[in-house]
Order: structure tokens, then C-alpha cells, then sequence
């Protein structure tokens, strides 16, 4: 069994993060693991294991043929016997599987829009799922979506799992510790920095020497200059601090106190399962499959999106509450490190790609 996880960049994204912890974790588990990204490389490209084989396409656009003939030659060179496509990048991956027939096509859908399906395009997606063996869907809306919209048989619900990375800590988060909310999310609509913007800004009028840390890629665009102009017309600069991308994750995560997403839609988040590996107090919004990874209260916190007014009162809870906050953290950590292990997953995984290779 020789795979090849399929991503389009390496940018810390979540599907990114998930296809770079597969192409890890099976190191030790299949006779070869191999990534390839096609569009972009990134942060993450750090964060291979010498034993993966990687390879970067520099894909320039959605019908590159040097780009196709570099990917087939990659995959008949290594002999690779499955193809595990992330995201978008199903559609050259499907491009190969007509070239080369025998070979085995798992796509993983990572759709951060679960909320709003009916909002999705499913032309191309729909004519290349014909050619899928499998599909694996990370929340239970979008495997109901895909058994109904999609040409193809073999469709199930894959949980993501976090791993700690031991990267030095490069980051030195600003303010004071003991003090410091992070939420780990790329500067995307969905993501909704702005409901999380305004809940703190209430908060500091009580606590004024709380941080607020946001730590995700900045896509520089229309949405990213309202977060900016928000923290800037509010007055927000000296507590709340904007990071971009960055590779330690786990060493940024160390110095925080609460971990928050304010998402008005998910799949089932990476940094979710990443905060409670780092054992922190959790508020999240009920989206996705957020409520299957926080399902007590002792766990964390489970809010209405888009509406500031309960994350507030979730903040001031555990910024009140201190020990109550700490014994949800712990609890929270517990339930990750057991319900969404690494072992567990990759235990899956290999049994689908082995059910499709007979």
C-alpha cells in the first residue's frame, strides 16, 4: 500500500494541517507515504517527516498540463496505489485516475460551510465523483450531503484528530500570562472575527488587562481590512494582537489561558481538538460538528453563533471562574486525547484504503 495525500498548498490551514498529520502518521504504518501540494507550498512544508516523500507541483493554473504529466510521472515512479485528494484538489486528482485507471481515488471533503449547503456548487464535483472509491466527509452534514448529491457509493464520517508539533517556540505572544485568549482561525467570513471582536470589547470594560491573540493566515482582502479597521476604530490595538500564520502552534497555544472560535459555520475544527490537546478552557459556537467534540457543559462552552452578547457572558464565566475554567480544560483534554486520537483514525483510514485495494 503506497499513498499519496493530495493537497493544493501548505499554508496552515485546517485540511492542510490534516493532510500533512496523514502523510505522518502513516510513516510507520503502510509500505510508503507521499504528499504532494500543487498550488502553493507554506508554513507547514516544515513540519514533513524526512521519511515522507514530497513533491510540489507549482500548479500556475486549473489545466496545467506540466503540472498533470509531473504528478502522473510522480505517482507511476513510486508505484503509489491510492490517491487521498483534499479539498479542491479532487479535480486533478481525478485527472490521474482517468490516465491511470487502476489506480484508487479517496476524496476528503473539508467544507468549512457545512452550514450552508445549499449555497454549493457541485458541477464538476458531482461529474468527477464517479471516479471517487471513497469518500470521507469530516462532519455528519456533510456525509449526508455527499451520500445524496454525489456519484458515488462508498461515503463515511471521518473525524479529524490534532497532534502536538515540537516546533520551537518562535512566537512570543504579547500581554500579560494567565491573561490571554488566542483563537486559531484564518482570516475567512465564516470564521467571524467580528462577533468575537465585539463580545471582547465589551469584556475589557471589566477587565482591561486581558489580551485578545488571533493567530491564521491573512488573506489580505476585503474581510481581513474590516477585522483591522475594526480593532483600529474600537481602539483595540494595545489588546488585542493580529499574528498571521505561524508554525508553532502548540508553543503559542502554551501560553494562552482560553481558547475561543466563533465560526458562524465548520466542519469539525482542527483547532477545536487543538486547544484541548493543550488542555484549555474552550468557547466555541454551535456549528458543524462542534457539539459532537464538546457535548457536557464540563467540557467547554457551546454558544449560539453570531451573537456576541453569550460570548461575552461565556468569557466573563470563565475569566471569573478560574478554577472552573481549569477543570474544564482538563476535562476537555481528556476527551480529546481519547475520542480523537491519532491511533484510532489512522486505524480507519487504513481499513478503507485496504477495503478499496481488493
Amino acid at each position: 500500500m503506497k499513498v499519496l495525500q493530495l493537497i493544493d498548498s501548505l499554508e496552515a490551514g485546517g485540511a492542510e494541517r490534516v493532510a500533512v498529520n496523514f502523510a505522518n502518521a502513516l510513516v510507520d504504518e503502510i509500505e510508503g507515504s507521499f504528499l504532494c501540494a500543487t498550488r502553493a507550498e507554506g508554513l507547514l512544508q516544515s513540519s514533513i517527516k524526512n521519511e515522507v516523500e514530497y513533491l510540489f507541483l507549482n500548479k500556475q493554473n486549473t489545466l496545467d498540463i506540466k503540472a498533470t504529466r509531473r504528478l502522473l510521472r510522480f505517482v507511476n515512479q513510486h508505484q503509489i496505489t491510492v490517491i487521498h485528494a483534499h479539498s479542491t484538489s479532487y479535480f486533478l486528482a481525478t485527472i490521474i485516475k482517468i490516465l491511470k485507471p487502476k489506480l484508487k481515488l479517496v476524496w476528503h471533503d473539508h467544507y468549512g460551510k457545512s452550514e450552508f449547503l445549499d449555497q454549493r456548487s457541485q458541477g464538476i464535483l458531482k461529474i468527477c465523483s464517479y471516479f471517487f472509491n471513497h469518500v470521507f466527509s469530516v462532519n455528519s452534514k456533510l456525509e449526508a450531503w455527499a451520500k445524496n448529491n454525489l456519484k458515488v457509493k462508498s461515503v463515511s464520517y471521518l473525524p479529524n484528530f490534532a497532534v502536538k508539533n515540537e516546533l520551537t517556540s518562535t512566537t512570543n505572544l504579547k500581554g500579560e500570562f494567565g491573561k490571554r485568549i488566542v483563537c486559531l482561525a484564518n482570516l475567512r467570513p465564516q470564521k467571524d472575527h467580528l462577533n468575537l471582536l465585539k463580545a471582547f470589547k465589551v469584556v475589557l470594560n471589566e477587565h482591561p488587562d486581558w489580551t485578545l491573540h488571533l493567530v491564521g493566515h491573512d488573506f489580505k482582502d476585503e474581510y481581513s481590512k474590516s477585522v483591522f479597521n475594526y480593532i483600529k476604530d474600537n481602539k483595540l490595538e494595545q489588546n488585542v494582537f493580529v499574528y498571521g500564520s505561524c508554525p508553532d502552534i502548540s508553543a503559542i497555544l502554551s501560553q494562552c489561558s482560553i481558547g475561543i472560535l466563533s465560526s458562524k459555520s465548520e466542519g469539525l475544527p482542527l483547532a477545536l481538538l487543538e486547544y484541548g490537546l493543550a488542555g484549555l478552557p474552550v468557547i466555541a459556537t454551535h456549528v458543524g460538528d462542534c457539539n459532537l467534540v464538546i457535548s457536557e457543559r464540563t467540557e467547554g462552552q457551546l454558544i449560539p453563533s453570531e451573537n456576541s452578547l453569550e460570548m461575552e457572558k461565556a468569557l466573563l464565566d470563565y475569566i471569573y471562574n478560574p478554577e472552573k475554567a481549569k477543570l474544564a480544560g482538563n476535562t476537555f483534554h481528556h476527551k480529546v486525547a481519547h475520542q480523537f486520537s491519532e491511533t484510532s483514525t489512522i486505524k480507519t483510514i487504513k481499513a478503507i484504503y485496504q477495503s478499496i485495494l481488493v
